[in-house]
């Protein structure tokens, strides 16, 4: 297919779009207000990574003077001078949403944001009596004088600059900041009428500025941020430890160049030309707002206790009747294959799974994947157990899990001093896939236990994201991952894979097969489907087959969440495509994969988009489900969340999102409905249990 770079959709603005669809969901008045907040603090931290990842390292390509093009078609400076657009347009929306929507919201539900001027004189004097006992104690006065060695401005973090007047009889100026990171509190609780009533701590400090610099005359003072560069490369080949580099890494990061610099849109302009002078950046990448700066801090307000009537009603995660308690997981699992989808059926059973393996005596070895976890990690504190209890453990360690590396290396080094035998995965590759072996002796001899997901050995974020998780003992995809797992541990070339595909070796192969067999059955007269759920649609290659698929006529529907470079709908190209995207309450993480087969359909799961990173430069697993009822149930999830007419967005060809048209005889919120069949399932499970009767017992009988 020849190339034409209007067969692509920019990555960047598909990206720009995606969060476009986060803060629609905080303009939505049929949602709970502190759901609403919680969207736009969600929308506010999206643009900060976007900023500091994507945007950072295009300006570091422009700077080069790189001509390297997209597969849309456009270079560096291309791709930034529209971003810059439609980011304005964003943070606009953004502060708009916050200062017109939420707040006046807020304030009639008795949650409200001070100003000074709005305190009485006992407020007034709490808070100053906080400032001079407490906050001037932790937060001091930075000097940004160029003239000697230059305050280090953390990155991400509010500060409030400061331009003094040198002296009466000198017209000079001196800028300072105060940095307001933690301890301190963002959100300062004050009493009034209202049950929740707080004032901002960068307002508090402005106020009450005497107290930080007394004897000095102040001629303007606004909050400030700066976003700094965090698209920084692991150089691998110049570090012999790859611990010490990521350490550095980090280091690095916290000195990354200013991208972008954020202040009150009431700054004094001799006061924002000081600041854009220091930091280096030019009025474009300055971003004044009407909005208090850092409205992901506001996430905060989302969880307020008390409040529930604001927020959304409670989904507990259902305990899976599929695993009898009163049972051992591994009974359960030989008797037969179990899928379950998080976080409408609980996390708990993976979390079991490994703490009844680190009791087990009959289980010799774990062997385990970590890429993100929780802080206090069950998961992590299981296999330590096993390792002191004696069994082999090894725990495969992604250090470059991209924000999250200072935590990875802190519990690495914990899991090696219990004795787990600790490894950081493949030189240039990072290891995305999750997948968890038990080796366990029984008396019919070893046989592998296996958990594989699409999430994240993480108990907080199963809480949150929509994954599977995929219980089986089944031999042939046992001795496919033990290949993997020896291929990662060993260094070595993994062994010829039966039932599994791994990136990045044979996962592109087994995709692209796919999609061709589906072309050449549709180009033979016979029925032809692709069904896909993914976060992201970036490869060119896959996104060429997909095109080719739908010239032959094979029918192509794919929820994709996030970026998609895919244009569907464009005759002659792909107008038998279809791209739904859904954002809601939880996040949608899941990767499915549903190939027509001639009626006898090839379902599988991964851990991997179809992104080149996942596909070339990634350590992924992709596994096919066989067994019916797990394979049907994965079938019934695709197929709910491409008909989801609530919070389903369509893809249309110029790169724009609609809502699906709701028939109000047939609304479907694919969330609330598998959610529902998660209920149906335990209660079905409880009427089904045999009546027992037991006798009654006198107190104090035994």
């Amino acid at each position: 297919m020849k190339k034409n770079t209007h067969q692509f959709i920019n990555r960047e603005l598909s990206w720009l779009a995606f969060n476009q669809r986060v803060l629609g969901e905080a303009f939505d008045d049929s949602l709970p207000l502190l759901e609403r907040v919680k969207f736009a603090a969600i929308a506010a931290a999206n643009l900060d990574e976007f900023l500091m990842v994507r945007v950072g390292g295009l300006q570091l390509l422009a700077a080069e003077g790189s001509s390297h093009t997209d597969s849309a078609g456009k270079t560096p400076p291309q791709q930034l001078a529209a971003i810059g657009e439609h980011v304005q347009q964003l943070t606009a929306s953004l502060s708009a949403c916050f200062l017109e929507q939420l707040e006046p919201e807020l304030m009639r539900n008795q949650i409200q944001r001070l100003m000074p001027a709005q305190l009485d004189s006992d407020q007034r004097d709490q808070i100053e009596e906080l400032v001079r006992d407490e906050i001037t104690a932790v937060a001091s006065p930075l000097a940004m004088d160029e003239s000697f060695q230059p305050p280090m401005i953390a990155n991400q973090t509010l500060h409030v600059a400061v331009l003094l007047k040198n002296s009466a009889n000198d017209t000079r100026t001196r800028l300072i900041c105060i940095p307001l990171a933690a301890p301190l509190s963002r959100f300062l609780t004050i009493s009034a009428a209202a049950p929740y009533s707080y004032i901002l701590l960068e307002d508090v400090v402005q106020e009450f500025l005497g107290h930080f610099l007394p004897a000095e005359e102040v001629i303007a003072s606004t909050p400030f941020r700066i976003l700094r560069n965090a698209d920084i490369s692991v150089r691998e080949d110049l570090a012999h430890d790859l611990l010490e580099q990521m350490e550095s890494l980090i280091d690095a990061r916290k000195e990354g160049a200013c991208i972008r610099l954020e202040v009150s849109d009431q700054a004094d302009q001799q006061l924002v030309d000081r600041l854009a002078d220091f930091f280096d950046i030019d009025h474009d990448n300055i971003a004044p707002s009407a909005a208090p700066l850092d409205l992901a801090a506001w996430f905060r307000l989302a969880g307020l206790a008390r409040h529930e009537h604001l927020q959304y009603t409670s989904w507990p995660p259902q305990p899976s009747p599929q695993f009898d308690l009163s049972e051992s997981l591994f009974s359960t699992i030989a008797a037969g294959d179990v899928l379950l989808e998080h976080p409408f059926d609980s996390f708990d059973p993976v979390v079991r799974l490994l703490e009844e393996a680190a009791e087990d005596p009959q289980v010799l070895a774990i062997k385990q994947t970590l890429y993100r976890t929780s802080a206090e990690s069950p998961i992590v504190q299981a296999l330590a157990l096993a390792a002191q209890r004696g069994k082999y453990v090894t725990a495969i360690v992604e250090l470059k899990a991209r924000f999250d590396e200072q935590r990875n290396i802190e519990w690495a080094r914990d899991l090696q001093h219990a004795g787990v035998q600790v490894m950081y995965g493949v030189k240039g590759l990072k290891t995305h896939a999750k997948m968890c072996m038990i080796v366990r002796r029984e008396t019919d001899g070893i046989r592998r236990y296996l958990h594989l997901g699409t999430g994240n050995y993480n108990e907080s974020t199963a809480r949150l994201y929509t994954d599977i998780s995929y219980f089986t003992c089944n031999r042939q995809l046992g001795s496919d991952v033990a290949g993997v797992f020896n291929a990662i541990t060993g260094f070595t070339e993994p062994p010829v894979l039966h039932r599994v595909a791994m990136s990045p070796l044979s996962m592109r192969d087994r995709f692209t097969e796919a999609i061709n067999q589906e072309t050449a059955r549709a180009a033979r007269g016979e029925v032809a489907a692709i069904r896909a759920k993914l976060n992201s649609l970036v490869d060119e290659p896959i996104i060429k087959a997909l095109y080719r698929a739908s010239a032959a006529g094979v029918t192509v529907d794919l929820n994709v969440r996030g970026i998609c470079c895919l244009r569907p709908g464009v005759k002659g190209l792909s107008e038998n495509i279809r791209v739904v995207s859904i954002v809601d309450r939880f996040l949608e993480h899941s990767r499915i994969f549903y190939f027509h087969n001639g009626g006898e359909p090839n379902v599988f799961f991964a851990s991997a988009d179809w992104m080149p990173r996942n596909l070339n430069r990634r350590v992924e697993l992709l596994a096919p489900v066989e067994d019916p009822a797990c394979r049907d149930r994965l079938v019934k999830i695709l197929d709910v969340c491409l008909a989801d007419n609530v919070k389903g967005h369509l893809l249309a060809a110029d790169g724009s999102y609609q809502r699906l048209p709701a028939d109000s005889n047939d609304v479907l919120s694919s969330q609330q409905r598998r959610y529902e069949w998660a209920v149906a399932q335990v209660k079905a499970a409880e009427q089904s249990k045999p009546t027992r009767f037991e006798p009654h017992r006198q107190p104090g009988n035994s």
